[in-house]
């Protein structure tokens, strides 16, 4: 039986490695993929677009211009001289924020009065334009408690400045708070999701394809010897990915790595038995590669987007969390996260650790039982 095995695995190698385009998708696009998320995919808004239309033009308005920009969240673009111009900048999106001071701001503001400055946003990313709302909101407040306090100081002490409440924040795991160190991590489970899925649905489609499955079920080999020589090369390519981006992330991208690489190595294991065995399962009812490698991308992307890789689970539907319990990409992608900026072990992360050992155990067995009967 273990020289049946050693000899399919052999196989399985020799057929995966001779094609010089599958070794790029395993060894090549796993690293692209990790440069690109890191430099790509970020939420941080950094040096907005702006337009700044001076209608006051004073020493006031350009002290309040001069805090926009020195913030590093926005960098002026244009300075548009009537409304027509200012919509222009809107439309054709040259501009996502335009800043309007109206004529007598500092008069108002020298008066004691509250000036109002408009702020027009660009709304059609949502995500971004509240973000821009908040830095806004900041800088203004900013500039309005200096004035406060200027007009108190003026005042040679006769009126004190009331009590408030001062707020200090610490982030904890991810201190500067970038966005990269949040999505490289999860480049693991995105990569090896693809690549089991995609090799282990197109490997016993292939024999079909080739001819040679008419050969395998005559052969002394076993089904069991036939499933393991199909899903352990695959199983091993699956753990070289994940070394692969976490080297790149850790080195490249310098995210750190506070928790224990074997846990990691672990929770590998049980996820690769989930992605393995869906991988046998789109392979019993696909007749052709291109119908395998369609039913990869059917089951990968709904998987994907009901992970949190990118949307929180908590923002979605009632209906729709508890649909992620079903997910085994969920669990794998808190785990990976977990190991990567929290540094929490074995005492925190067992449930989902169990989750995708039963998860995976079941798919796993529910792929075998239907290969043994299409076999």
């Amino acid at each position: 039986m273990g020289q049946r095995i050693r000899q399919m695995l052999i196989k399985e190698f020799i057929q995966v490695f001779r094609d010089p385009r599958m070794r790029t998708v395993i060894f090549v696009i796993p690293c692209l993929q990790v440069i690109v998320i890191g430099y790509a995919v970020s939420t941080d808004v950094r040096n907005v677009p702006t337009a700044v239309y001076d209608q006051d033009q004073t020493s006031d308005s350009r002290d309040l211009i001069a805090r926009f920009t020195d913030s590093g969240c926005f960098q002026v673009v244009a300075y548009p001289q009537n409304d027509e111009e200012m919509h222009r900048l809107i439309d054709h999106g040259r501009s996502s924020v335009v800043l309007h001071i109206r004529r007598g701001f500092s008069e108002e503001l020298r008066a004691g009065r509250t000036p109002a400055l408009q702020v027009i946003i660009d709304g059609t990313d949502s995500n971004t334009a509240g973000v821009v709302v908040n830095y806004l909101a900041r800088v203004a407040l900013g500039y309005s408690d200096q004035i406060l306090v200027e007009r108190l100081g003026r005042l040679g002490g006769a009126a004190q400045l009331p009590g408030r409440v001062t707020l200090r924040t610490r982030a904890w795991f991810n201190e500067n708070l970038e966005s990269r160190n949040y999505f490289v991590p999860a480049v693991i489970v995105v990569v090896v999701s693809v690549v089991t899925l995609l090799l282990t649905s197109m490997a016993v489609v292939r024999e079909k394809e080739i001819g040679t499955m008419e050969q395998i079920m005559v052969s002394p080999l076993t089904p069991t010897e036939f499933i393991l020589g199909k899903t352990a090369p695959f199983a091993l390519v699956g753990y070289v990915d994940v070394l692969i981006v976490t080297i790149v992330g850790a080195f490249w991208f310098e995210v750190p790595i506070r928790g224990s690489l074997l846990l990691l190595l672990v929770a590998t294991g049980c996820y690769l038995m989930a992605t393995l065995g869906a991988g046998l399962l789109i392979s019993t009812i696909s007749h052709t590669q291109q119908q395998a490698m369609m039913g990869t991308f059917f089951f990968f992307f709904p998987a994907m987007l009901l992970s949190g890789f990118a949307f929180p689970i908590e923002n979605m539907p009632t209906v729709v969390q508890w649909l992620t319990y079903l997910n085994p990409m969920r669990y794998f992608l808190i785990i990976v996260r977990a190991t990567f900026l929290k540094g929490v072990g074995w005492d925190v992360l067992w449930p989902q650790i169990l989750a995708l050992a039963v998860m995976g155990g079941v798919i796993l067995r529910l792929a075998v039982w239907r290969l043994r009967k299409s076999l």
